[in-house]
């Protein structure tokens, strides 16, 4: 069962708290991800930075370098074209690159207009299960050999309020991200109670990301907080401050998420 709590209150990222540590962040070309990657890099890791558009990798490439962190790398690739030979090249170009993994952030997201099902098209219902369940799960797989070498590696899955309470108008989205809590309670049973890979579901709020423009197109974003309020739960997760937390659905605006017992 996975416990649904807050992220750790006003949790201040000690200073090279991922030094030495490389990790992955997909879809860095997005708003969440680009945070994640810039605050990685701050806190001392190497990030992989996977995007389907190059040139935003390679403007926050620039933008890490610049700001004095550790040289990331690059890694351009579309998920909802993607079989199992791509997301092994996956784990085979970190290893050339750094020989170690000690972290993926699976920002990567695919969404579309809210719809009612009688009218989402199966190939649209496909590509949302491919990027959004089907590669978290297929990079972690492809990935774990490297990760089981790292002594306190972490891999978080970024969810989604509508996947632990689903609504009307927000499948496939929905069945995506609630598959993703029931790949976070397996992933982190499987690996036992004492891992050395901690696996985790990050939930976030309101936030404001291009997504969010989507979903909810009427919204002032500049209400919404940004989507650098959420790197440091995402950090707290990837270092070793949350040794021993796996399994678990941490809301970063616990307010919006159902109350109750876990996900079972």
């Amino acid at each position: 069962m996975i416990e649904i709590e807050a992220a750790p209150a006003g949790y201040r990222v000690p200073p090279a708290l991922l030094a030495g540590r490389v990790v992955l962040v997909t879809g860095a070309s997005g708003t969440l991800g680009g945070a994640v990657a810039h605050a990685a890099a701050a806190a001392g890791a190497n990030v992989v930075l996977h995007g389907r558009n190059e040139k935003r990798l390679t403007a926050l490439y620039d933008e890490i370098v610049a700001a004095g962190g550790p040289e990331p790398a690059i890694l351009p690739l579309d998920f909802a074209k993607c079989g199992a030979r791509e997301f092994d090249a996956v784990a085979d170009t970190i290893r050339r690159a750094f020989a170690r993994l000690d972290g993926i952030v699976h920002c990567a997201g695919h969404f579309t207009p809210l719809a009612p099902l009688s009218s989402q098209p199966f190939e649209a219902w496909n590509a949302h299960l491919a990027v959004n369940l089907s590669a978290p799960y297929a990079v972690t797989r492809a990935c774990l050999p490297l990760l089981l070498e790292a002594p306190d590696a972490s891999v978080i899955f970024v969810g989604e309020s509508h996947g632990l309470r689903p609504a009307a108008y927000w499948a496939p989205s929905a069945v995506a991200k609630a598959g993703l809590a029931a790949l976070t309670r397996i992933w982190a049973g499987e690996l036992g109670t004492s891992p050395t890979i901690r696996v985790n579901l990050i939930v976030p709020g309101p936030v404001a990301t291009r997504q969010r423009r989507v979903s909810h197109p009427g919204e002032d974003p500049l209400q919404l907080a940004p989507a650098e309020s959420i790197a440091p739960a995402i950090l707290y997760l990837l270092g070793s401050d949350a040794s021993g937390v796996t399994g678990r659905a941490i809301a970063c605006h616990a307010g919006d998420m159902p109350a109750g017992p876990g996900i079972g």
